[in-house]
């Protein structure tokens, strides 16, 4: 008998292929499974004019989906990792978590590189698309005479505006443009020494109901032990922090050996302030070193950036 199974996703190109992806290889593994794809508007979708750092809510990228999850409407979600808050709907679970694409953030030039300047080849003043503030922020400290301007909307659209002039470069994740088949896009990969991801990017989060044994069954080969060890720190590090799309917090995790080694920062939206710590501890306790390492940022200096974030938004919200 043939069972059907209803993913949930985002419209955009990139959210549809990674639907497309998890369907391909649920009937890969389960030859006689019918996949529907139900397309769903979230806020962020709806209101594309407001750069992701002006959204005072969280979940901005996921809740309509998630609603859809715990109505019955849908029997799974496929999530981009980095857009689920830390702490997701009671009833709700992470049912499978992928083998991890390229984390990396990446420089999409309109011209040729420049020289390297602090290892960024990007000429002096030039102006940078992006609406992330950890992005902003860690190139901002490398590079004050960098210039930003908001962009956001899918990566077609923000491709089109750097070819059509509008910026010098982009920041994108490697991660989309590789799903994307547009890994000829990227000009350069930005070190993470220079740019720390966006806790979890590259990864995928595949939601589903917590009660529903049959779709986690189904769900099972879609598993990776390693990057659900490494996104379980992460996210406890960002839950650690308190953070979301409106904080510049960024967060990689690596098994190296017989070891999990964790990286952690916080930046001042301007630059000129970041904090950065590493720890390793036992891939056992991926929840433990996050929010060991969390504390640890705190107590070095990303507290007082963090207060400081919070206590201007209180103003200008006033």
């Amino acid at each position: 008998m043939q069972q059907t199974i209803r993913i949930a996703t985002r419209g955009s190109a990139l959210a549809r292929t990674q639907a497309a992806w998890v369907a391909e290889r649920l009937t890969m593994h389960h030859p006689n499974l019918k996949v529907e794809t139900h397309i769903i508007k979230t806020l962020a979708d709806a209101h594309q004019e407001i750069p992701l750092h002006g959204f005072r809510q969280r979940g901005v990228f996921v809740k309509e989906i998630e609603n859809a999850l715990l109505n019955g409407e849908a029997d799974l979600a496929v999530h981009s990792m980095k857009d689920l808050p830390a702490d997701i709907p009671d009833g709700l679970v992470v049912g499978a978590v992928p083998p991890r694409e390229d984390p990396l953030d990446v420089l999409v030039l309109r011209d040729e590189p420049a020289p390297l300047k602090a290892g960024i080849p990007l000429p002096e003043g030039a102006l940078v698309g992006s609406s992330s503030l950890r992005r902003q922020a860690q190139l901002r400290h490398h590079r004050p005479d960098l210039r930003f301007c908001d962009l956001r909307g899918n990566v077609d659209t923000r491709l089109r505006k750097l070819d059509e002039g509008a910026m010098d470069a982009i920041i994108l994740a490697a991660a989309g443009l590789i799903r994307l088949g547009l890994a000829e896009r990227i000009s350069a990969r930005l070190p993470e020494e220079i740019s720390l991801p966006a806790v979890c990017q590259g990864a995928l989060a595949i939601e589903c109901r917590a009660d529903d044994e049959s779709t986690l069954t189904l769900l099972q080969p879609l598993e990776d032990s390693e990057t659900r060890c490494c996104v379980t720190a992460e996210r406890a590090l960002l839950r650690a922090l308190g953070g979301g799309c409106a904080v510049p917090v960024g967060g990689l995790a690596r098994i190296e050996g017989t070891a999990l080694v964790l990286q952690g920062a916080i930046a001042a939206p301007d630059g000129t302030r970041l904090v950065r710590e590493i720890q390793t501890g036992s891939p056992d306790d991926p929840e433990g070193l996050g929010a060991a390492l969390g504390a640890r940022l705190l107590a070095t200096g990303g507290q007082e950036i963090l207060q400081e974030m919070h206590s201007q938004r209180g103003i200008q919200d006033a």
